[in-house]
């Protein structure tokens, strides 16, 4: 797909967000240092934030305002090493850092030091930022209501997971919702803040070639994955508690899958496209134990290569035997006429063959093979919606190869890359979402009942899998998962698409 200079922006249309005061908590761990931080610090750069606003980091590290300034700076060039960074620019937006050291869970004096960093806020949107583990949330939002520092208005932003299963998510939610109202509080997967998956949107309801094919009716199965090639890492002792059902197709995967099979919403309004999504999770057919090994596959990383280094297993890793898995695929069903007999096979892993994250749309067949000579082989169209690592749309058509000899087929590619179709940089995950915040729009943030009813479903997996003694298959590390994925979808006369 060839864009024009006509076409292509020049630059992205940014608009300032009104000022601010964003309170980090754990101000001085990785998420805020590695992505919240060098966030905010692209929207100053672009002219987005006020220099009214200030974030204020607070955490148990010994740190004040400079030192706090220091450590951003020599952590975003840690974090974003191929990115050249004018420091006397950094020493500008670092005047609107502050830091506050603090003990999130207790309600002591140091509470009073943040109340008086804030000063007087009339007038100024006030946000507080949850990067700690979600057993903390309830904690935390007391405190801050208790130090009186809860604004009239004020937000505060949650990091996934909520909770590790149906009742935690409900003792979470209980224990913030007792602070702060439903629409004050936003629970943040940054999966929806990546332009693609905002592109899903706009690329289903406003192309007449898509929505009145999206369904049952010409669409074979739709396939979502989200493969790492990283292994569980410093979050090995989190990891072990959820795994990977838990840790990415709670969340992650199945957002992907309710922006791909959700009905139009009338409008874009928050609640609207939320009360869509919640109708498909709603939807989706329990598995259990009578269906859950036919509908699902649970695997963990053995010894292998990644990256072209040897690699020890998940075991080796945590020094003991775990039944924990790194990798879960699951055949989801929705029921409902638009989806009746369509399959969504999601999957997920770590320490697999290649980093990346796709949505997979597959077409049926043609009704009559008009060409039957080299056809062997070739599937239907399929349209590909890339998330990372480089984000762009892909409709894939079968086409006559050129030249003479017979009518000879193959693949052509109708290849919508971002990078390649818009120069400018545009925003990342974090940052948008950031700037959502600050605007108080919702439509990116999952709400409520959209967390307990994709837990509903997960649970009912767990404790398929749990009734069921449901074993971890090994896979290599390096590979594409455990065999038994690709035989889960080879009952059903399909295979997984592993190259565009």
């Amino acid at each position: 797909m060839e864009i024009s200079m006509e076409e292509r922006p020049s630059s992205p249309q940014l608009l300032p967000v009104g000022a601010f005061d964003l309170i980090v908590f754990g101000a001085a761990g990785d998420l805020a240092l590695r992505k919240l931080v060098p966030s905010l610090f692209h929207r100053w750069r672009d002219g987005q934030i006020p220099a009214t606003s200030r974030i204020v980091g607070a955490s148990r590290t010994a740190l004040d305002d400079d030192s706090y300034r220091a450590l951003t700076l020599e952590s975003f060039k840690k974090f974003h090493p191929g990115e050249a960074i004018d420091e006397k620019e950094w020493r500008a937006f670092s005047k609107q850092l502050f830091y506050v050291e603090l003990d999130a869970l207790d309600g002591g004096s140091d509470w009073k030091a943040l109340g008086d960093k804030l000063g007087d806020m009339a007038g100024k949107q006030r946000i507080f930022y949850l990067a700690l583990p979600p057993g903390l949330y309830g904690d935390v939002c007391r405190n801050i209501d208790a130090a009186g520092l809860k604004t009239p208005g004020a937000r505060i932003v949650l990091e996934k997971p909520i909770g590790h299963d149906l009742l935690s998510a409900r003792a979470v939610n209980d224990a913030v919702g007792a602070v702060f109202a439903e629409d004050e509080i936003f629970r943040i997967d940054h999966y929806l803040g990546k332009e693609t998956v905002q592109n899903l949107i706009v690329l289903r309801f406003m192309n007449s070639l898509f929505e009145p094919v999206w369904n049952a009716n010409a669409i074979d199965h739709v396939e979502i994955t989200v493969a790492e090639t990283i292994g569980a890492g410093g979050r090995a002792g989190y990891y072990d508690s959820a795994g990977a059902l838990r840790d990415m197709v709670q969340n992650h995967l199945l957002q992907l899958l309710c922006l791909v099979a959700m009905e139009p919403p009338f409008d874009l309004e928050s609640d609207t496209v939320r009360d869509e999504k919640l109708k498909v999770l709603r939807a989706l057919r329990p598995i259990t134990a009578q269906s859950v090994r036919e509908a699902s596959v649970r695997g963990q990383y053995g010894p292998g290569a990644s990256d072209g280094a040897a690699v020890k297993g998940y075991a080796e890793e945590l020094d003991k035997p775990t039944a924990t898995e790194t990798f879960a695929a699951v055949k989801a069903n929705i029921d409902n006429w638009r989806w009746k007999g369509v399959p969504f096979y999601l999957r997920t892993g770590k320490r697999m063959g290649a980093r990346r994250s796709e949505v997979i749309v597959q077409f049926k067949d043609v009704a009559h093979a008009l060409v039957a000579s080299g056809a062997d082989g070739l599937q239907p169209s399929r349209l590909v919606i890339r998330l990372q690592p480089d984000e762009g749309v892909k409709l894939l058509l079968v086409t006559k190869d050129p030249g003479p000899g017979g009518m000879r087929l193959r693949y052509v590619p109708l290849n919508l890359s971002y990078a390649d179709a818009f120069s400018a940089r545009y925003p990342d995950a974090y940052e948008r979402l950031l700037m959502a915040v600050v605007r108080g729009d919702l439509a990116l943030f999952m709400r409520r009942d959209e967390v307990e009813a994709a837990w509903q479903w997960v649970d009912g997996i767990q404790a398929a899998w749990s009734k069921d003694e449901t074993p971890a298959h090994k896979y290599a590390a390096g590979t594409d998962g455990p065999v038994q994925a690709a035989m889960m979808l080879d009952r059903d006369g399909r295979a997984w698409f592993d190259g565009a």
